[in-house]
């Protein structure tokens, strides 16, 4: 004997009034949400995907003249000569280099400036504190490059003004390029601290207090409710926001690399980077095929660099990985 399903008997047009009325409450519980995201996907879509057509100028001898369907089809002409010379070995390093140091500096910087606010005493000096270091985030890259400048200058520079006081020899700064890891560093530092830090500092104000009551009571001391308390709580938030920074290894702040150091070409072998370059095959070779391998470069990297540290992060525990 047959079994019958009760969907079978239900007949096709309950089913169908089921479905719409299960959609009705699906929209007005999700709607409002869905309604809130909408620009922010919008957004997402021109900017992010939509562009994603031009990867088909990578593989073209690009001429404007002729548009993106009439120039020729050249294959992997413009990634060949990208890699054949040692131009591409010095980006992709210094790119990679300078952004591994911005992520490890940035994230101990940040959740140092965090944990320092949170044990303020006093919310008028917390916010005092606060708003002085979150101020640089909003300086154009051009003006820092111009406080930059007032500093290292060769002649009037105050650091050089302060070595010939010691009686050291002045240094040309920009033509150095060993000192400006360090100084890309300490600029990138100055100007993200106050930003970066004020979502570690959010989650240690959502920790508990019992927590650090009940750690107090049996005698912890306040480097050991730092270390097994707070710092247990930032660990999600660290690991989302470093994923987030090494998708992004292979693009470099191109205000700071650009507008910093002056595009001084002596400081290329520690300064130049993927960004870089592609704005100058686009300014001064007029190269728009081999930019846009440079660009098609770094977008494949880093995507597989964000699976790879994802895969690596859910190997060792799956309830903190990304994805």
């Amino acid at each position: 004997m047959s079994v019958v399903s009760p969907a079978a008997i239900v007949p096709p047009t309950s089913r169908v009034a089921m479905r719409q009325s299960s959609l009705r409450r699906w929209l007005r519980t999700n709607g409002p949400y869905l309604l809130m995201s909408a620009p922010a996907v919008a957004l997402l879509f021109v900017f992010a995907y939509l562009p994603m057509f031009g990867i088909i100028i990578a593989f073209k001898e690009y001429r404007f003249d002729q548009g993106i369907f009439g120039s020729r089809w050249i294959g992997f002409t413009n990634f060949r000569f990208l890699f054949g010379s040692d131009i591409a070995w010095r980006i992709t390093r210094n790119t990679v280099v300078m952004n591994f140091l911005f992520i490890v500096a940035g994230t101990i910087a940040n959740i140092t400036v965090a944990l320092l606010l949170y044990e303020l005493q006093g919310k008028l000096r917390a916010k005092l504190y606060q708003s002085a270091m979150f101020l640089p985030y909003f300086i154009s890259w051009v003006v820092v490059g111009y406080f930059v400048f007032a500093f290292l200058s060769l002649e009037q520079g105050i650091a050089n003004k302060v070595l010939v006081s010691l009686g050291l020899e002045p240094v040309a700064w920009y033509r150095e390029p060993k000192y400006w890891p360090a100084i890309l560093v300490f600029v990138h530092l100055w100007k993200s601290v106050g930003y970066g830090s004020i979502l570690y500092l959010a989650v240690m104000l959502s920790i508990n207090q019992e927590l650090f009551e009940a750690a107090r009571v049996d005698g912890a001391n306040k480097l050991q409710q730092i270390r097994y308390i707070t710092l247990p709580h930032l660990v999600p938030v660290v690991i989302v926001l470093v994923l987030f920074a090494i998708s992004g290894i292979f693009r470099s702040d191109f205000g700071l690399f650009f507008n910093v150091t002056r595009n001084q070409a002596a400081l290329y072998p520690t300064t130049d980077v993927i960004d870089t370059f592609v704005y100058r095959a686009l300014r001064q070779l007029n190269d728009l095929g081999m930019s846009a391998a440079a660009g098609v470069y770094q977008s494949v990297v880093g995507f597989v660099m964000v699976v790879t540290v994802n895969w690596a992060i859910r190997r060792i525990d799956p309830d903190k990985a990304l994805f």
